[in-house]
């Protein structure tokens, strides 16, 4: 919010403005209807098997335009270049021929599935949605953090977010000219339709869940809800020669696209995981023939690896022929012993994170970590060197939040989420700031008990639509008539509605 030497910042101004006029108990009473609104809606994140409120700061995060424009087009590089890697890695392999990564990196990464390999999406597309998680470094700059396409979560809180905060401060969010975020589930469902089999005009899209228990799903129903198609679980599908059907009150119905939300390893029972009760036998078999859709796509974890992440300027270069738009942080790769020699003498200065590891688990900080803790990765990175990878300790921004000593500040990084159609890549404008709660914490996961805040990006006048002129609640791309037509062959089809 404010510049080195005091300043408030431009895009900051009319935010500092209003939370100057308010009392600290006005304040207050505004959080604290924040928070019930939240807990009336069910908006929440389940750790270690229990449901809590998600955390939504009063105080948005502000990106002027021209900042987010940078950020977008870093993003949608960044998504065309990994999938073009995806492509290349359960294709051709041309970039193990060329030299551009070790074949050694792509094989021996526990998300490479060879059980897909040759597998061809209808469309092209193996990223349909993308999380980038970015940090802002002590100058200033974006950086890229780490990838997620393989289930990238969070983007249910972007929507509700903005509906909760605009709640909150009417006043505060009439002075601003803030692009939408409400027409994510139209882009998601258009990219979803769009990646349907060869011939299938009318495709059923189904979003499939592990079900209750499971931390993301209110997202799971929220996405399911805004698209106006099926939530279902794996004992709803079943799959019968080569198809996908799910099953209803009249009978069997085909599956064209499933938008799964659950992890690789428990998807087929068939082919990984033989104990998965949360899978459905023969879908990759459904998927090979041609018959159904999967996003995203099996095997896309082995773009996610932490030490694939360290080659991903180099992929850019050598699909794109053009220069990172977005800087990664700086790493160390364990595998090379010149640089896990250096890493070893500066355990105590670095950050260790385990290249297969999400939600900030395995995260070792070496300036907080003890004597023990930094003999036992010495041991870990020792035993298995290529698991491991190493960055500096980077200061990430900070922006003021209400805690309960005040407003102070407090770090955060930002996830934007890009759907891609197989024409476009569309990023939505914001994406997920998460917030360290925590005074001093530098770990942002909700499963580290960090929080959000609605990001606020503000519309370039020039270039950008008016927000008014999109609807702000998400619907069904398809338009009423579409819809109605849907919602009677539904009921023709004895469907259940999720």
């Amino acid at each position: 919010m404010f510049t080195a030497d005091g300043h408030v910042r431009g895009e900051y101004a009319s935010v500092h403005a209003a939370f100057r006029a308010m009392s600290d108990d006005e304040i207050r009473s505004r959080a604290d209807a924040l928070a019930s609104s939240y807990l009336d809606q069910g908006v929440t994140f389940g750790v270690a098997g229990e449901e809590r409120p998600f955390p939504l700061d009063l105080v948005p995060r502000v990106i002027e335009a021209a900042d987010w424009k940078h950020v977008e087009a870093g993003v949608k590089q960044r998504v065309t270049a990994l999938e073009a890697f995806l492509a290349d890695v359960y294709g051709p392999g041309e970039l193990f021929a060329d030299g551009v990564v070790p074949r050694e990196t792509v094989v021996t990464s526990p998300h490479f599935h060879r059980v897909v390999a040759g597998l061809e999406p209808a469309n092209g597309v193996r990223v349909h949605v993308a999380g980038v998680d970015l940090i802002r470094d002590g100058d200033g700059h974006f950086r890229v953090l780490e990838d997620n396409v393989r289930v990238p979560s969070g983007v249910s809180y972007v929507m509700t977010n903005r509906r909760a905060l605009s709640g909150a401060l009417p006043e505060v969010f009439a002075d601003h000219r803030i692009r939408p975020v409400q027409q994510y589930s139209r882009h998601l469902l258009g990219a979803l339709r769009a990646a349907a089999p060869a011939g299938v005009g009318e495709p059923n899209v189904v979003v499939l869940t592990p079900g209750v228990y499971n931390s993301a799903y209110f997202e799971h129903t929220l996405l399911a809800r805004t698209m106006g198609v099926e939530l279902v679980e794996a004992r709803d599908l079943v799959c019968q020669g080569g198809r996908v059907l799910m099953r209803t009150t009249r009978g069997l119905v085909p599956v064209h696209v499933i938008y799964r939300r659950i992890d690789d390893e428990f998807l087929d029972p068939a082919q990984f995981r033989p104990d998965s009760v949360l899978g459905i036998p023969g879908l990759v078999t459904a998927a090979r023939a041609g018959n159904v859709a999967i996003a995203n796509a099996i095997g896309n974890g082995v773009a996610d690896d932490k030490l694939l992440y360290t080659y991903v300027p180099d992929l850019i270069r050598y699909y794109l022929h053009e220069e990172p738009i977005l800087r990664n942080v700086d790493t160390w790769r364990l595998g090379d012993a010149d640089q896990r020699a250096e890493v070893l003498d500066r355990l105590d200065e670095l950050v260790l994170k385990p290249v297969d590891g999400s939600g900030g688990k395995g995260i070792v900080i070496g300036p907080a970590a003890d004597r023990a803790e930094l003999d036992d990765l010495r041991t870990k990175i020792a035993a298995d060197p290529r698991a491991w990878i190493a960055q500096p300790v980077i200061s990430l921004s900070t922006v003021p939040t209400l805690v309960d000593q005040g407003i102070r500040p407090r770090h955060v990084d930002l996830r934007p989420f890009a759907v891609n159609d197989g024409d476009t890549v569309s990023v939505l404008p914001g994406g997920l700031t998460r917030v360290a709660l925590p005074e001093g914490e530098l770990i942002v996961n909700s499963s580290r008990g960090g929080g959000s805040k609605d990001t606020w990006v503000l519309a370039d006048p020039l270039v950008d639509p008016s927000p008014e002129d999109e609807a702000d609640e998400p619907a069904p791309a398809r338009g009423k008539d579409a819809a109605k037509r849907t919602a009677q062959k539904q009921v023709a089809d004895g469907r259940t509605v999720a």
